[in-house]
């Protein structure tokens, strides 16, 4: 891969994604795999004016190993420099960058009850910290390959082609493969905020899905609510894109207000392990019956990881015809996944989906309807075959979705 392509894509993550300001710390959090992207995008990174640059490397295998060897009780300890450490982040809010490479299936075989466990026991520790840096971060997802999840994008290569090719896929659909990915990305960000804006002005009391694959299923809005879009605006006053890619206009709904059912149509890769073929039904706002044919279990522990998990935290609006899915490619990933496909996610919502959420605490916004939990995970939902229609305030019913694509 040419070194100017790939200078322009940290250029992107560190001015476009995160936006850096001067003077602001930066933690970028990545695998292994990639390390002289790592250096280009640090050095990016002090170029946008950073302060100071810390690189977190993480290993998947590492961490096998220490759900195989910990105790519950060691995996869930949080230690007192981790708390202050914590305790800085609030204090200095420095932007973080994750690059995620991971084997989608890499965790196969975990003692995933045993992670569960501890992870229950560590949240409430750790729960405040991210509470008060809520909505005041700039922080940005994007991703570099790994040779594992390159192998399994693209089996029939040799690993180093698969390497090649996933990066290409990762740049075009990223729009970071042009001469000017910023610029590409201002225009975009303008497109998906006058979608934001036209669904905003409808009132959306729910929104009804219906797909000839037997998804069936009605989600309640809440009033306050509003969609959002590409770029966000921290509590601190500055734009930046949290997902590279992006395709999708998304809300949080109301929790409690979710009936029917809905089938995925593309994997989830939970934990390091994929969930294949898999349905929810919903009652009430609850995810009261999954099935899968392919780690059910894993699944059932995903909805049940506390009380917050099995309540909607998002709804997500993404046509057919984005990039990602006119690629034809299958990423296994939910980075990407999601952009290709209209998708939903169980667990956490977001409190800058009420308007007004700056002068409201995130209690406040809470009891508006938004979910609370320790996980938020995205499946997808979204094909040819999917019909969505919102009904409004004044009893309109709009179509919104046709056949996978934006209705208007």
């Amino acid at each position: 891969m040419k070194q100017t392509v790939l200078r322009n894509y940290a250029r992107l993550i560190a001015r476009m994604g995160a936006n850096i300001r001067k003077g602001q710390d930066v933690i970028i959090r990545c695998q292994l795999d990639q390390p002289r992207f790592v250096e280009l995008l640090v050095d990016e990174c002090y170029k946008a004016g950073a302060r100071d640059v810390r690189v977190e490397f993480r290993h998947q295998p590492l961490y096998k190993l220490e759900v195989r060897h910990k105790s519950v009780t060691a995996l869930a300890k949080v230690e007192e420099w981790e708390k202050a450490r914590l305790q800085h982040y609030v204090d200095t809010l420095p932007c973080s960058i994750y690059l995620d490479s991971e084997d989608p299936d890499g965790l196969r075989g975990i003692n995933q009850g045993k992670i569960a466990k501890a992870d229950r026991k560590s949240w409430p520790i750790v729960k405040p910290y991210y509470d008060q840096m809520e909505n005041k971060q700039q922080w940005c997802i994007a991703a570099v390959p790994g040779a594992a999840w390159a192998k399994k994008v693209f089996p029939g290569l040799p690993k180093g082609k698969a390497i090649e090719k996933l990066w290409e896929a990762i740049l075009f659909t990223s729009r970071a493969d042009g001469p000017d990915p910023i610029a590409a990305w201002e225009a975009h960000n303008r497109d998906l905020h006058a979608r934001c804006d036209y669904l905003n002005s409808l009132g959306i009391r729910e929104l009804r899905y219906k797909g000839d694959n037997g998804t069936d299923l009605t989600v309640g809005m809440i009033p306050e609510g509003m969609f959002m879009g590409a770029s966000e605006t921290s509590l601190q006053g500055v734009d930046f894109n949290a997902n590279i890619p992006s395709e999708e206009c998304f809300t949080s709904p109301m929790k409690g207000r979710a009936e029917g059912v809905v089938y995925a149509t593309k994997p989830l890769s939970y934990n390091g392990e994929l969930i294949e073929n898999f349905s929810v039904r919903f009652e009430n706002g609850k995810a009261v019956e999954v099935r899968a044919e392919k780690n059910q279990a894993l699944l059932e522990q995903m909805i049940s990881i506390d009380e917050g998990a099995a309540y909607l935290g998002e709804c997500a609006l993404v046509p057919v015809d984005s990039p990602i899915s006119e690629s034809g490619i299958l990423f296994w990933n939910t980075l990407f996944d999601e952009n290709a496909s209209c998708h939903l996610a169980l667990g956490m919502g977001f409190t800058n989906t009420i308007r007004g959420y700056e002068n409201k605490t995130l209690e406040e916004c809470r009891a508006l309807g938004v979910n609370d939990s320790m996980e938020h995970n995205d499946f997808m939902i979204g094909y040819e075959g999917l019909d969505i229609d919102a009904v409004t305030a004044d009893g309109r019913t709009v179509p919104i979705f046709r056949r996978g694509k934006w209705a208007f």
